[in-house]
């Protein structure tokens, strides 16, 4: 069962921009709103540099890492043909102009990872 958490309101993030979640442990997610006000949210960490997709470039349904322009899908965190990789993304669920993203995902996902590269 999914426990949301309230993250801010969609007119909070930047149309085709981010805006960054820090969490307690592990890396921060950033949260993407796209020229559709479609919102998306990823571990802000490119998968080829571990650039940080939030400064990125958002176009359509995908961000520009801006470390080395590679293009990750917002909706499944992978990049684009040729180059290869993902980042884990999270749940977002939108209610009445509010952005939640769900807490478990928050509290576990890429955790381990994050300690793995310290």
């Amino acid at each position: 069962m999914n426990q949301w958490k309230p993250i801010c309101r969609v007119e909070d993030i930047p149309v085709l921009g981010a805006r960054r979640v820090l969490r307690r442990h592990g890396e921060a997610v950033a949260v993407f709103r796209n020229a559709d006000d479609q919102v998306l949210a990823l571990l802000d960490r490119c998968p080829h540099k571990g650039g940080p997709l939030s400064q990125g470039i958002v176009f359509g349904t995908s961000v520009a890492c801006p470390l080395h322009n590679w293009t990750i899908g917002l909706d499944d965190g992978c990049a684009k043909a040729p180059d290869e990789g993902c980042t884990p993304r999270f749940s977002v669920k939108v209610d009445a102009g509010q952005v939640f993203l769900d807490q478990h995902e928050l509290d576990t996902v890429a955790v381990d990872q994050a300690k793995a590269t310290a």
